[in-house]
């Protein structure tokens, strides 16, 4: 699938009545995984990109072009559309304006830039966000910098639990006028928070969590919610397994006898072995 249909299909589930979950990926087969199992969008949150590009933690130490090059990676092995967390762009307003460059060259379907000051301050306890003018141009730089109109750039905050809801509002309002295409709120915990963000503009809503008073999907949904995420499980699952299974090779486990293991079926599906076999015969002449 092209780029351009992906964010077709992506800018649809905006436009749609329905809120949906993405499949938090990180890799190809991750991608291609959550598509199989019907997924319609994937996530390309920071944490798990941090933990699948650096094994660390998120507190943005790998650069743009490690980022975009693993989400070239992903795109070119699934369909889905995948929203890339683009964290505060990797630096000020320019360099927003080529991150915005190079993942769309790399195929996402959308990206988020958000407005908090990171890296994390010196001396700073506690997250910062930036004045709502520096957010402003970063969001305007991110528009002014797509090729592609039909790349979703989304305003992301999370000065709900940084500064309180009514400066959450005000950043909103000053996103949605910039002309972004959606909104993305980290750190809301109540339903009259929602439901004031709601209020004050018009523009889809993606959350980066739901829970307590915002699990419920029916209300969600009732709020222009379109994209909630519900974390990054598989990278989470993906580290328990590979650990058990490498503690149990070396505690003498025979391969053979290893639980959990996935069988050939699956494994050929999410490698595309048919598919890859069928080009070798035709292209090389070989039956394999």
């Amino acid at each position: 699938m092209l780029p351009q249909d992906k964010r077709a299909a992506f800018r649809a589930i905006l436009a749609g009545p329905r809120l949906i979950r993405p499949g938090s990926v990180y890799d190809p087969i991750s991608a291609r995984i959550a598509q199989e199992v019907g997924f319609e969008l994937g996530l390309l949150g920071g944490s798990a990109a941090s933990l699948a590009i650096l094994g660390d933690p998120d507190v943005v130490l790998i650069t743009l072009s490690e980022l975009a090059e693993q989400v070239r990676r992903i795109c070119r092995a699934a369909d889905l559309p995948v929203l890339v967390d683009a964290d505060h762009g990797y630096g000020n307003a320019l360099n927003v304006r080529r991150t915005v460059q190079e993942l769309e060259a790399a195929g996402a379907a959308s990206l988020t830039i958000e407005d908090t000051l990171l890296p994390q301050a010196f001396g700073a306890a506690r997250p910062q966000v930036v004045a709502i003018a520096e957010g402003v141009g970063k969001m305007k730089a991110a528009l002014e910098a797509r090729a592609d109109p039909a790349l979703v750039i989304v305003g992301r905050t999370g000065a709900a639990s940084i500064t309180g809801i009514d400066d959450t509002v005000a950043r909103a309002k000053a996103y949605e006028a910039a002309g972004v295409d959606a909104l993305f709120f980290t750190g809301l915990k109540t339903r009259a928070e929602l439901e004031a963000i709601a209020a004050a503009t018009t523009l889809p809503i993606i959350m980066g969590s739901a829970d307590g008073e915002l699990a419920d999907m029916a209300f969600l949904a009732s709020q222009r919610v379109r994209v909630a995420n519900q974390g990054h499980h598989p990278i989470a699952a993906a580290i328990q397994a590979v650990y058990a299974t490498q503690k149990a090779l070396r505690d003498g486990v025979a391969p053979k006898d290893l639980p959990g293991l996935p069988d050939a079926g699956l494994t050929g599906r999410v490698t595309r072995d048919a598919a890859v076999r069928a080009r070798i015969a035709d292209f090389l002449g070989v039956k394999t």
